[in-house]
């Protein structure tokens, strides 16, 4: 496992649900009711890398965990923002804030990304089966996982490149409610407000999250675009867990977000202009889940229905809407766990089945098409800890498709750790495969027809790394070399889209380190090297060769202060420009750097004032080919705690 960043708690919510896998409820059950805090106080574990609670120390890929003190030290407002600091992650932005926001895994696609929230895949289906960062907001997060390399073999399609796991606070204690509320730069407000409350028996938690913006102009304004953009979301979000007996709960969760962003034209020759466009759209997720637990916590069953639909409204500078996009997503899965010692060793046998519709719906002058793709999915993995050192883990999964030939993929990992030296060796090879879009199949626009005949892309990829933990651990150094491959890579090749022959191919170097040299004040640094060609040899666009951040925090004045500075370098990157017949070469992004600052006082017991300053050196640069992105901000807050 990749420590850098992100690993200064030591909390993990005791409802983690992943992919249809919770805690075990022995965990559950260790809440005596007086905690204020939505996490308990537990080993650090990951349940991402394995579909399985497995100690993070014991995990063979490389993973980085990020929590809800992360988040609020750094304040962050959207979370791929925090995301720009993780090893081999590259986010790329169509302007500022609520703009097309794609998150790319060690050159992968965006949409070869898998995204849960709270165990429900997010992908979008009509959307290119990619989730759009832009509207995921961050106040009611409580631990994200970032998994790196091909995890076909656990989670089916989109998860070539890596996964990326959110879970939302869950309620915990006493009845409690807290809100912040903050204002600032670009006529912008900001709020937020959780409740919740829970025990061994139940918990339950609510919460209410906005921002509005008038903005900047999405089209970069030195080339001329002065019109301002704004931005608006709300998101709601509610979970809760009853449990009867200690061996059985039922939980469920839901969430809905609106929003509305101006947005801007893009014209052949000229890129992104003003022109009064923008965009609504609503997003409503939810889960549902049992789990029962046999032979004295030793075999688990978990079963579970999830449901998404998003849909997005594009419309002129009249406020008419031109064109709808509606992907709807529903899957059914079931899981069983079966853990045994035989002497020094420890097994965890697992397998699983999953069933799940994609639906695209599109509606438009140019483009009308309503279709589904089911599929059916095998997943079985044999976990292996011997004398407390060595892990290994084997993944198989089996695909059944309405379209396309039935896929085998799999994965192995392993895990040595020498106690003695704070030393940890890791290694893990997989395969992957991502199914064609709705849109590459079946759409089309007055310039773009679908290409019915495409293949799944197929992946294969490994990494070796170690960990290296030094002065007490208040060092921790790592280092992880990954390479992997792309075969029938799909792109568009203007008026449709094609597999390409050959391999796509990428390598590259993750480092990172984390220090404490005193109480109080952490440190942490990464660099990514990744070079990507596609089969012709051409570079793969927005994916800079150097990534790196720098981030230190400070808690001071007895726990009463804290001071943050965030560093992010985004090194020089290749993109498309189009001339006037949209016709496509390659340009180059000149590369950027970002200084982000903040700060809060503890005024009272129930009362804290925080700000910040985000871009301080008024940094001017493209992310994506015309796309402008904000100027220094400025924004200062309360929270209160009830």
């Amino acid at each position: 496992m990749t420590r850098t960043l992100f690993c200064p708690s030591r909390t993990i919510p005791a409802a983690f649900a992943i992919g249809g896998v919770l805690l075990p409820l022995s965990s559950l059950a260790a809440d005596d009711g007086t905690a204020t805090s939505t996490a308990m106080l537990l080993p650090e574990i990951s349940v991402t890398a394995n579909r399985v609670p497995t100690a993070a120390d014991a995990t063979g890929s490389a993973l980085t965990i990020i929590t809800a003190d992360d988040l609020q030290q750094r304040q962050t407002r959207i979370l791929s923002d925090v995301l720009r600091e993780v090893p081999g992650v590259a986010v790329n932005r169509t302007g500022p804030m609520g703009t097309l926001t794609q998150v790319r895994i060690r050159g992968a696609e965006g949409n070869q990304t898998l995204v849960l929230i709270d165990g429900i895949e997010v992908n979008d289906p009509a959307s290119g089966s990619e989730y759009d960062f832009a509207n995921l907001l961050a106040g009611d997060i409580e631990r994200v996982e970032v998994l790196r390399g091909p995890q076909s073999a656990l989670y089916g399609s989109d998860a070539v490149g890596g996964v990326v796991n959110i879970v939302t606070r869950r309620g915990s204690g006493a009845p409690s409610l807290s809100a912040a509320v903050e204002g600032g730069s670009f006529g912008t407000w900001a709020g937020r407000a959780t409740a919740g409350t829970g025990n061994d028996r139940y918990d339950v938690a609510v919460s209410a999250q906005g921002v509005r913006s008038t903005g900047v102009s999405v089209a970069d304004r030195r080339l001329g675009n002065g019109e301002k953009d704004g931005y608006r979301n709300g998101t709601l979000t509610a979970k809760a867990a009853v449990r009867p007996t200690g061996t059985t709960e039922l939980a469920v969760v839901g969430r809905y977000t609106r929003f509305d962003s101006d947005t801007d034209g893009f014209t052949g020759g000229r890129g992104a202009v003003d022109d009064g466009t923008s965009t609504t759209g609503k997003q409503a997720f939810g889960r549902v889940q049992g789990k029962a637990v046999f032979l004295d916590g030793h075999w688990e069953h978990i079963a579970g229905l999830s449901y998404g639909r998003q849909q997005r409204n594009y419309r002129d500078a009249r406020g008419q809407t031109t064109s709808t996009y509606e992907g709807r997503k529903t899957k059914l899965d079931y899981q069983t766990n079966l853990s045994f010692a035989t002497g020094p060793a420890a097994h965890v046998l697992t397998a699983g089945v999953e069933h799940e519709d994609d639906t695209g719906i599109t509606r438009s002058g140019y483009s009308n098409f309503d279709r589904t793709i089911g599929s059916t999915g095998l997943v079985g993995q044999y976990k292996l800890d011997l004398f407390d050192r060595l892990t290994l883990t084997g993944s198989v999964r089996r695909d059944g498709n309405d379209l396309f030939q039935d896929a085998t993929t799999w994965r192995g990992t392993a895990a040595y750790r020498v106690e003695d030296t704070g030393t940890k060796l890791r290694a893990s090879y997989g395969t992957g495969v991502k199914n064609p879009t709705l849109f590459e199949l079946y759409g089309y626009t007055a310039t773009y027809a679908g290409n019915p005949d495409l293949k799944p892309e197929k992946g294969r990829g490994w990494d070796i790394g170690a960990d290296q933990a030094l002065w007490g651990k208040r060092v921790v150094a790592d280092a992880t070399w990954f390479n992997q491959r792309i075969r029938d890579l799909i792109t568009g090749t203007g008026r449709t889209s094609i597999n390409m022959p050959g391999e796509s191919r990428v390598q590259g170097l993750e480092v990172g380190l984390t220090v404490e040299p005193v109480d109080g004040l952490t440190l942490r640094g990464s660099y990514t090297w990744t070079e990507g060609e596609d089969s012709t040899g051409a570079e793969l666009v927005r994916r800079p060769k150097h990534l790196a951040s720098l981030n230190a925090n400070y808690r001071f004045l007895e726990d009463r202060a804290n001071a943050n500075i965030g560093v992010v370098y985004n090194g020089r990157t290749s993109d498309w420009a189009y001339d006037s017949f949209y016709n496509r070469q390659p340009v180059s992004l000149t590369p950027y750097t970002l200084v982000n600052l903040s700060g809060s006082y503890t005024l009272t017991e129930r009362v804290e004032a925080f700000g910040r300053i985000e871009n301080l050196t008024n940094r001017h640069y493209q992310e994506v080919w015309t796309y402008g992105a904000a100027g220094r901000a400025g924004y200062l807050g309360l929270r209160l705690a009830l």
